[in-house]
């Protein structure tokens, strides 16, 4: 299907080296020039706005707050798949990867719930307005989700894969934070005593989650612990699998040196959210990606007390923001740094653009460049107040916009 070209005209352009003033046009989807007298069958007036990339997401879960909003609450999928859409798109978000997870508990993140929310959001990927993926967050002691992992690579729209450890996380010694705890495969890594009360505290929200109750959640606990040897194996197994179909792959929440070599190895060459500074020198002198959490950013830390990611991002060690669990930390965040003089904003915006588009594995997006995809953001750019989002363009089509100025349509 053809759409009308769209001349953006005047707009202040975000390019890797700097903003040029200048028009840009759209057609067929893809950014078919940039220059003076240019023409389109829709014209809008870019004058004193900023024209950037849209937005990509590597890593979001604020979809579970649409499909359980409260615990044990569930709204319908296709109500709940349609309002994460609208919010990415009013959020700038033009391709997000929707952190799926696939867990041996019970309820939203079991196995057999995350296969029918992704094979939901396939069926119905083209009725929405910006490209929804998936990101499967594996557990890592979840074997039985394995086949059908492997099935999902074949997607239309292939997904990313991240290696999740919550259970060895749950299971680290009462006296360990989860910025200390040890490689989870290594011989110094201790389990914490499942009879002890304490373990209650830290399963609290997994509970709420699954609608176990605390004695089954134990009990699976336990069972699922007997596993432990088998571990690296199956991740070396699924690895190999994800390698040979060219499926992007991260590591989450790595602690320790040895943690990030091992995922390394694997060719899980991008860092998700390392908890320390020294992890992510280490990935940084393993030229791999390193990505942290937006929400991070915009509250001037870590709510898990791991390092505080506008200081990676002047240290030079944050590649890529996710929106984590809140899609409007993308554009706040950025928005804070360049507030901050963390960093010059065309540097800032790589972060949400061609970094997780190099992450991502991706040479269509990311950048305003004649030929790639026309997925782009106008904006009011108040450097000293706000940024707000005027328009979302997604693969050619406007798909959000508030107060746009059109001068011919």
């Amino acid at each position: 299907m053809n759409f009308p070209s769209i001349l953006i005209q005047g707009a202040n352009v975000l390019f890797p080296t700097g903003t040029i003033e200048t028009c840009v046009l759209i057609e067929n989807g893809l950014i078919s020039e940039i220059g003076d007298k240019l023409n389109g069958e829709i014209i809008i007036n870019g004058k004193n706005l900023l024209l950037t990339p849209s937005l990509i997401d590597v890593h979001g879960d604020a979809f579970e707050r649409q499909i359980m909003p409260r615990p044990g609450v569930e709204i319908p999928l296709n109500i709940a798949i349609s309002e994460t859409d609208k919010q990415l798109s009013t959020n700038g978000i033009t391709t997000a990867y929707h952190a799926i997870t696939f867990s041996w508990e019970d309820g939203l993140r079991s196995t057999g719930k995350s296969y029918e929310l992704i094979s939901y959001i396939n069926k119905f990927s083209e009725r929405l307005s910006v490209e929804n993926r998936i990101q499967i967050r594996w557990e890592t002691f979840a074997f039985e989700a394995i086949g059908l992992i492997e099935k999902l690579f074949s997607n239309s729209l292939p997904p990313a894969l991240a290696f999740n450890d919550h259970t060895s996380i749950t299971m680290r010694p009462f006296n360990t934070t989860l910025q200390e705890r040890p490689f989870e495969h290594s011989e110094g890594f201790k389990a914490a005593d499942l009879n002890d009360p304490r373990l209650l505290t830290r399963i609290s929200s997994k509970l709420k989650r699954s609608g176990m109750s605390e004695k089954e959640y134990v009990a699976r606990l336990g069972q699922i612990w007997e596993r432990k040897s088998e571990v690296p194996d199956k991740i070396k197994e699924l690895a190999k699998i994800a390698n040979s179909k060219n499926i992007p792959m991260l590591s989450h929440d790595d602690t320790q040196h040895e943690t990030r070599d091992f995922f390394r190895e694997l060719g899980a060459k991008t860092a998700e959210f390392p908890m320390t500074a020294q992890v992510a020198r280490n990935a940084k002198n393993g030229n791999d990606i390193i990505v942290f959490g937006a929400p991070n950013v915009l509250r001037g830390g870590s709510h898990t007390g791991s390092v505080n990611a506008g200081d990676m991002v002047e240290d030079g060690l944050c590649d890529v923001l996710a929106s984590d669990y809140y899609y409007p930390a993308l554009l706040g965040s950025i928005h804070k740094l360049y507030q901050d003089q963390r960093a010059p904003l065309e540097h800032l915006w790589s972060l949400v653009s061609s970094g997780p588009a190099s992450a991502m594995n991706f040479e269509d997006r990311g950048v305003v460049e004649v030929g790639k995809r026309a997925d782009l953001l106008l904006l009011n750019w108040h450097e000293n107040n706000y940024a707000s989002v005027v328009a979302t363009i997604s693969n050619g089509k406007i798909v959000h916009s508030n107060q746009l100025e059109l001068i011919r349509s």
